[in-house]
């Protein structure tokens, strides 16, 4: 190497140490001012719900407010567009939900792209869809409903929370895999479509677990089967899809922080260790498993891989059962 050569990469490598050593000072003193996460769904919603329970960790930890901002509606699209116009300073956050990586290939059009406008932090916590029937059903598990549908096609019913939702695609992923002809019966978020099933108004549900837990714990509803890889805790005698049939078909609900694209690696790592920390707490996985959700507290490379491998898995789902929301 010529000593010009050195000279300019030694000098290259002062320039490119001045913004690091910036950022590592921006992260030392922040949060300096109240930081905003804005939820997808309205309070009281699931996101909403795990997103203040953390934020209130938050803001015991680092001395400064986290606070929930509600932006529902549009599935989710009002909160994320929302979020990617933000400033990217470390104080929008989003909790974003599932449809991060549904609504790219449910809607005509969406006002941000989720591969390039967000900077994932973590995965704060999942929970699986869980396959319930009303007592009256007669089949005790997933392999005798299959044969009860395929006996008399198009008789069986299912409810979900909305046409479009996390939910309903589940169902679709289960009608696409055992080629069975069951009708969808779309309701208005998941506890009526849960409420549904229980009052026997539709034979069968595919639901959030947070919706259906306790419903299932006190014997109003059968739990054949979970839409997961992995047994719930709050759940652990109900089996997974391919523990019940030998199909994996995971679709789990999950809940994670997101910065705007362009936010400091340095606030990235800083919220992502707080995050950490936080669902690691014995009362949050509590709190958590008793709203039939598991903590999870994922690096930001393993949830940017989680959105990137989960997009093209559910447009698959959505153009083989043709779904489409306006």
């Amino acid at each position: 190497m010529t000593l010009i050569r050195r000279q300019f990469l030694q000098a290259l490598g002062g320039f490119t140490a001045v913004p690091f050593a910036m950022q590592e000072a921006q992260a030392e003193a922040y949060p300096t001012r109240p930081v905003r996460i804005i939820g997808t769904t309205g309070p009281g919603g699931q996101g909403d719900t795990t997103a203040r329970l953390v934020a209130a960790k938050l803001t015991e930890a680092v001395g400064q407010p986290f606070y929930v901002e509600n932006m529902p509606g549009a599935g989710g699209n009002i909160a994320m567009a929302a979020t990617a116009r933000a400033a990217p300073d470390g104080y929008t956050a989003l909790c974003a939900t599932s449809n991060l990586v549904t609504n790219i290939n449910l809607y005509p059009k969406i006002p941000y792209d989720p591969y390039k406008d967000f900077e994932p932090v973590s995965l704060l916590c999942s929970s699986p869809h869980v396959l319930v029937v009303h007592p009256s059903v007669p089949a005790k598990s997933v392999n005798e409903l299959v044969a009860l549908a395929k006996a008399d096609p198009g008789k069986l019913s299912y409810a979900s929370a909305g046409r479009g939702t996390p939910a309903h695609l589940a169902g679709e992923l289960f009608k696409v895999t055992f080629q069975v002809d069951i009708t969808h019966v779309p309701y208005n978020g998941g506890g009526p479509g849960t409420a549904a099933a229980i009052a026997g108004h539709v034979p069968m549900s595919v639901s959030a677990l947070p919706s259906a837990v306790t419903y299932v714990r006190a014997g109003n509803l059968r739990a054949l089967a979970l839409f997961s890889s992995r047994r719930s805790s709050a759940l652990p005698d109900v089996p997974t899809m391919k523990e019940a049939t030998g199909h994996d078909l995971p679709a789990d609900i999950v809940n994670g922080f997101v910065f705007p694209t362009g936010t400091p690696k340095a606030l990235v790592n800083f919220l992502h260790r707080e995050v950490v920390k936080v669902m690691a707490m014995p009362d949050v996985k509590e709190k958590l498993v008793s709203m039939g959700f598991d903590a999870v507290g994922s690096t930001p490379e393993e949830f940017a891989a989680w959105i990137r491998s989960e997009i093209p898995r559910w447009g698959q789902v959505i153009r083989d059962a043709n779904i489409t929301v306006q």
